[in-house]
């Protein structure tokens, strides 16, 4: 089983459409270190070759997740939780970790609590709101304490209203948590991780464009991430903001930001890289060109505004190598 360390650390939070790979590979940057049983699991196996270990979210409270049976569902459905639990420690061979929200009844949650860990999860955060509760609701640090100290054998990290580094000393002095875990701070500036303060808001969007350039992220995503990262007033009315609402492709928001020569670099070699790659197995390989058209349903998001209600007739070339049995390790970029 891989060996991973919970305690005394800053976790990144899962979050709905932001924690995408470029997201948390800026994250990385600065410093940040489902309801049916049978279906977690073969999720988990699906994934476990490339991830270090597995992280059960029991605190979204968004109505997808309430509706499937998921998220802060599983909150009052401790059974289940249970099982799903019990069944990925025993299964997937990784650290299995547990993400909770805070119960109405504080003797609740401490009863849930004692059971999570009694599955044998490697460690417990507990975001200091109920699910019912948003952002706007100062979160209940002073319940933390009591609920954290039943926990004997593993980590419980702490989240909520911890905004940048410099929090971590006062949250971990009042509450005695063992880790942190950063949510909004990190969306709004994911420099929240670093030691010596947050870089300037630019700095940091400069930073998770390049990343996104990297790994080829969809242009779509980028600009939802984007627009949640610009939080000041004053950027929201700037023209920098409305150049990045008006922006229609990868290349335009680089070029918002004055990336557009690293976007073209990257471009450049990454065509270079597949080219070479195809040219050492010409023999073998197979390549098919297909048009894909697709429709995007905007959502009731406050930032509907950048989502692409269709995208059509986009190129998508698919590379089937026969003669490559191991997966080859590169570089993200």
């Amino acid at each position: 089983m891989t060996n991973i360390e919970y305690d005394n650390k800053v976790f990144l939070a899962p979050m709905v459409r932001v924690g995408t790979l470029p997201f948390r590979l800026t994250a990385l940057h600065y410093g940040a270190g489902t309801a049916d049983p049978d279906l977690a699991l073969k999720a988990a196996l699906t994934v476990k070759e490339d991830v270090a270990g597995i992280d059960i979210n029991c605190g979204c409270p968004k109505k997808f997740s309430i509706q499937g049976g998921m998220g802060a569902a599983l909150l009052t459905n401790p059974d289940n939780l249970k099982q799903i639990l019990t069944n990925l420690v025993q299964n997937v061979g990784l650290p299995v970790t547990c993400k909770i929200r805070l119960l109405d009844d504080k003797e609740k949650t401490i009863e849930l609590v004692k059971m999570i860990e009694s599955t044998g999860v490697k460690a417990i955060t507990i975001h200091c709101r109920t699910k019912e509760q948003r952002s706007t609701t100062p979160a209940k640090w002073e319940d933390f304490k009591e609920i954290a100290q039943v926990v004997k054998n593993i980590p419980v990290a702490i989240n909520g209203d911890v905004y940048s580094w410099q929090d971590i000393p006062r949250v971990k002095e009042m509450t005695n948590a063992n880790s942190v875990m950063i949510a909004r701070g990190a969306q709004y500036n994911p420099s929240a991780f670093r030691k010596e303060g947050l870089v300037p808001d630019e700095e940091a969007i400069k930073e998770y464009l390049k990343k996104c350039v990297q790994v080829n992220n969809v242009y779509q995503n980028t600009k939802y991430v984007l627009l949640t990262m610009a939080t000041d007033p004053k950027f929201t009315r700037s023209e920098t903001y409305r150049k990045i609402q008006k922006a229609k492709s990868a290349l335009a928001l680089c070029e918002v930001f004055g990336l557009g020569p690293y976007y073209h670099d990257i471009q450049m070699l990454q065509k270079s890289r597949l080219e070479e790659k195809e040219d050492k197995n010409s023999d073998t390989s197979i390549v098919t060109t297909i048009n894909v058209g697709t429709k995007r349903k905007a959502d009731d998001n406050k930032n509907d505004n950048c989502q692409e209600k269709e995208q059509e007739d986009n190129n998508i070339t698919y590379h089937y190598d026969k003669s490559l049995e191991e997966k080859e390790e590169q570089p993200y970029f």
